[in-house]
């Protein structure tokens, strides 16, 4: 059951999945709410440690603000507004 924190929503799920959910959902004995949440513990559990492995990436390093940074990446890409003029 889920806790006092709990979100509820509506989800839009094809009928296929529905009729599939429906026959696992008896196999296990348990309520699509509640396929539903463990569907989504699962992927959050597995998605997380991307998040993690990224944090702190750039600890260390020199970089200027973001801004700046922003910038100077911009600059590298080649600008297509910008037209040299016609030497004909």
């Amino acid at each position: 059951m889920p806790n006092d924190n709990a979100m509820r929503t509506i989800v839009d799920i094809p009928e296929q999945d529905i009729r599939i959910l429906d026959t696992l959902c008896g196999r296990e004995h348990i309520s699509r709410a509640e396929a539903v949440r463990r569907v989504v513990s699962d992927y959050v559990k597995s998605h997380q440690g991307n998040a993690d492995a990224a944090f702190g990436l750039w600890q260390g390093r020199s970089k200027p603000d973001g801004l700046t940074y922003q910038n100077d990446m911009r600059d590298e890409w080649p600008n297509p507004t910008v037209h040299e003029p016609d030497k004909s």
